[in-house]
């Protein structure tokens, strides 16, 4: 099957952000089809294309993952490089831009945490990462835990040493307490999600939602920044006992 053929397929259906205006081929007026109305090359996506809109989403966190499927398949069909290989280089180029872009949001929004970690980039408007710190009930009890990680490292000429192995037991308890918190945070975040899907339901953005908004981003983005400091801690406690 030709792209020609797929733009027949898709063509009204699908229009999404082209990165021009005009086609880069023949100069045609491009109106948000991938491919040119006129000439039938295909057209580079917008770079300020957002994950969402790509797919067709609005900005939720329980998306429908049904849709995220048809549409990705669909779009991954017309974008295939596979399709282009005997186009001209230009165009070869175009189709793998487009290609990773689109593998890149599937990615993304097919990931729960991911998922929500850039709708928070995205609202922030900054792209930025989710910065990594312990929580504030557990500050101590880390700080005895990486002393008993360092001890145990230097027990390690001393294999079945009485001493080293009631460490590792103490060491594996404790990352059984962290995988608990992990999935205590992870549950939260859920019940976050359906704050942030209610809030987005609002058909008028009057101030008081648009601060309601903001505080769940916030809560959000601190369940993030704590999960990800446990689940490095829980990584580094396997590497560590085995």
């Amino acid at each position: 099957m030709t792209p020609h053929h797929h733009h027949e397929t898709v063509a009204g259906s699908r229009e999404l952000p082209m990165a021009r205006s005009m086609c880069w081929h023949c100069q045609s007026e491009v109106t948000g089809e991938y491919l040119c109305g006129q000439c039938v090359k295909v057209q580079p996506l917008s770079k300020e294309l957002d994950y969402f809109a790509c797919f067709k989403l609005p900005r939720l966190l329980n998306i429908d993952e049904q849709q995220l499927e048809r549409t990705y398949h669909e779009l991954s069909r017309t974008f295939h490089p596979d399709f282009y290989s005997t186009k001209d280089e230009s165009e070869k180029t175009i189709s793998l831009g487009n290609s990773a872009f689109l593998n890149s949001a599937y990615r993304t929004l097919k990931d729960p945490i991911q998922r929500v970690e850039y709708l928070i980039r995205l609202e922030a408007g900054a792209v930025k990462d989710i910065r990594s710190n312990p929580p504030a009930d557990l500050f101590e009890e880390i700080l005895e835990l990486q002393e008993d990680m360092e001890t145990f490292r230097g027990l390690v000429s001393e294999h079945d040493s009485p001493e080293r192995d009631e460490l590792r037991q103490k060491l594996q308890r404790e990352r059984e307490h962290l995988e608990g918190r992990q999935a205590e945070m992870e549950k939260l975040l859920r019940e976050k999600y359906q704050e942030w899907d209610q809030l987005q339901n609002v058909k008028t953005d009057q101030g008081e939602t648009h601060e309601q908004k903001k505080s769940v981003l916030r809560s959000m983005q601190e369940i993030l920044s704590n999960r990800t400091y446990i689940c490095n801690m829980v990584n580094e406690l396997l590497e560590t006992t085995g």
